[in-house]
């Protein structure tokens, strides 16, 4: 089985599909012909279409007559273009309101916003890596969730929020080390960042969540978290000095078991809320056998077994044998 590796693409090796090979730069209002589905800005296009009816990669044709009829805007390509490109959509719009600034006879009544460099980076929901983002991070409690009702839901949504101001380009694994350093949590419990309630990436950035799941800055970007226990395999014993631990781990785990008042936690239950992020220096979890405190928890009766005699040993410090 092959495991997903993710690596990172430079926007060097992504530029032979940005870019437009008639005047070299990236697309600006990208537009793609029809016939074989090639893409260059809509300006160099019509000009070349005006001494040739034919694709300026593939040599297709594009029409017998007029060639400018099989011609189509990409508005998807050229949003992809912006937002993977960092600052063109605004120099865009700046050099676009330049010239209609420095050609006021020049009608633009009939142009979009956007054609006439009207349109701000935030209603066209294009974000840079520098630019500030606010969000807001809660703690996630699904069983809550489904007994809690509306009027209180609310009220707890309130009282868990806390916000934050970060940079775009700020990864869930940087949110993470804040959340495990302001809470104290110990490094047996990993953290997981959520969006409603799906887990995200390590590597996801402010900017890859709010394209994903379309965050159209109506609010703070709404993250959750949560808490649990990490799954790893505990170590076993090795014997020594040619004494059988094996009977003696398998009558200990039993009598744990068997006698335990706390039980063995659940590794899916997540911790309590916390009401603030910031924790005192030893948190108590609940769900832990063992307090953080140095006590242990001691089971009423333990046997041990030695040669071939099996002692009970009590809580008052009596014991008894049997043979």
């Amino acid at each position: 089985m092959t495991m997903h590796r993710t690596t990172r693409i430079k926007i060097t090796e992504l530029n032979p599909h940005l870019m437009c090979v008639l005047c070299g730069g990236y697309f600006i209002d990208a537009t793609t012909i029809i016939e074989c589905l090639h893409s260059f800005c809509k300006m160099c296009i019509v000009r070349y279409l005006e001494t040739s009816k034919y694709c300026p990669i593939c040599d297709v044709q594009v029409h017998k007559t007029k060639p400018l009829l099989n011609i189509r805007s990409d508005k998807t390509l050229q949003d992809i273009v912006y937002k993977l490109v960092p600052g063109l959509f605004k120099n865009e719009m700046k050099r676009r309101r330049d010239f209609y600034a420095e050609h006021p006879s020049v009608d633009a009544a009939n142009g979009s916003n956007e054609d006439r460099g009207e349109v701000a980076d935030e209603d066209k929901r294009i974000i840079t890596d520098d630019e500030i983002i606010s969000l807001s991070i809660e703690f996630f409690d699904q069983r809550a969730q489904h007994q809690a009702s509306t009027d209180e839901k609310q009220k707890e949504e309130v009282n868990n929020k806390r916000y934050l101001q970060c940079p775009a380009a700020m990864t869930v694994m940087h949110l993470r080390k804040f959340l495990r350093s302001k809470m104290d949590i110990p490094p047996t419990f990993q953290i997981e960042v959520m969006y409603e309630d799906e887990p995200l990436k390590d590597y996801y950035t402010l900017m890859d969540i709010a394209y994903i799941y379309t965050w159209r800055r109506n609010g703070p970007l709404p993250l959750k978290y949560r808490v649990r226990p990490s799954c790893k395999k505990m170590k076993m014993a090795h014997p020594q000095d040619g004494v059988n631990n094996t009977n003696r781990s398998e009558s200990d785990s039993a009598s744990d078991k068997a006698s335990s008042p706390a039980g063995v936690p659940s590794t899916s239950s997540p911790l309590p809320s916390p009401s603030t992020l910031v924790q005192p220096s030893q948190p108590h979890f609940t769900h832990i056998s063992n307090p953080i405190n140095g006590t242990t928890m001691t089971s009423p009766n333990r046997q041990f077994t030695l040669g071939n005699k099996v002692r009970k040993t009590a809580l008052n410090g009596s014991s008894t044998s049997s043979g």
